[in-house]
């Protein structure tokens, strides 16, 4: 006969086991199954154009794949975008967590204002960007060069990469004021105020005070923002459709183009492979950054 412990649990952890078995296998489902359908589909033809074309095709999608350009210019530019990105948004996250920390008036109206574009959808605030801010003709900055005696510039046109970073880092530099904010609250101002009696400036404090505290803060930050990083895919998809050309493909939207624009599925599977094996590898490496900031 069982036992009941005091915690609620049965001798031999069946009762837990039970209550944790329809979570864990619902969990379980919802992971492996479309990754193994992927797989799965990777290794077929599969091109709804050409439904007469079926079989198991091997490693032919993963020869096109890696002997395609299109795949190592994506790869590229989710790089270029992944790192401007972090860039940005940890060195402006750090700056402005710091400036927040300080007193001021209306400082708790600021953080506010400061975090609130982290909760526009990213579908809106491209468009908000698209047609209010860098429209060439009625944007905000088209107005702002004119006042200036300045040419107004076609941002999708000419900088097309660029005015993507300007906006994904819009979007993603109030989450990482949120949390480094966060980690501020936990600095020790007696040793922020021993440093300043030891005759340390502004300058001395931060990057021998201030910026070792934040070190575990900025490794979350960057893991974080890594990984939703990788699958931008609105931003693109509502301003520049990926280009000019493949200006501002990356690998999100280069599998879009192969799934949903050339209906090839078997190539896009295979296409998703790789990007599940290059998230993973990141993921490992971020996961072992941030263990060992821990254990610091």
């Amino acid at each position: 006969m069982n036992k009941t412990r005091a915690s609620g649990r049965t001798v031999g952890g069946l009762r837990t086991l039970t209550l944790q078995a329809p979570a864990v296998t619902l969990l379980m489902l919802w992971m492996i199954v479309p990754l193994g359908m992927t797989i799965w589909f990777s290794f077929q033809r599969y091109n709804l154009l050409m439904p007469d074309m079926t079989g198991f095709a091997g490693l032919e999608n993963y020869e096109y794949l890696l002997t395609d350009p299109a795949l190592w210019s994506a790869m590229g530019t989710t790089l270029l975008l992944v790192g401007w990105v972090l860039a940005i948004t940890v060195v402006g996250g750090t700056l402005l967590a710091v400036l927040f920390q300080q007193e001021f008036a209306g400082r708790g109206i600021a953080r506010v204002l400061a975090i609130s574009p982290f909760f526009v959808m990213p579908t809106v605030s491209a468009l908000v960007w698209k047609n209010m801010m860098m429209h060439p003709s009625n944007g905000v900055l088209a107005w702002l060069a004119e006042s200036l005696g300045l040419p107004a510039l076609d941002w999708f046109s000419s900088l097309p990469l660029t005015s993507i970073i300007i906006i994904v880092s819009w979007q993603w530099l109030p989450f990482a004021l949120l949390i480094l904010l966060t980690a501020m609250q936990s600095l020790d101002e007696d040793q922020v105020e021993a440093a300043r009696m030891d005759g340390a400036g502004p300058i001395a404090i931060f990057f021998f005070i201030t910026l070792p505290h934040l070190k575990r803060a900025i490794s979350v930050v960057i893991m974080i923002e890594m990984i939703f990083l990788l699958t931008i895919f609105a931003e693109i998809f509502v301003t520049t459709s990926g280009g000019p050309g493949l200006a501002t493909t990356n690998l999100a939207y280069l599998i879009y183009i192969r799934a949903l624009l050339d209906f090839d599925v078997g190539i896009a599977s295979a296409g998703g492979v790789i990007a599940i094996i290059l998230a993973n590898i990141v993921a490992i490496f971020l996961v072992r950054m941030v263990a060992k900031n821990l254990e610091d």
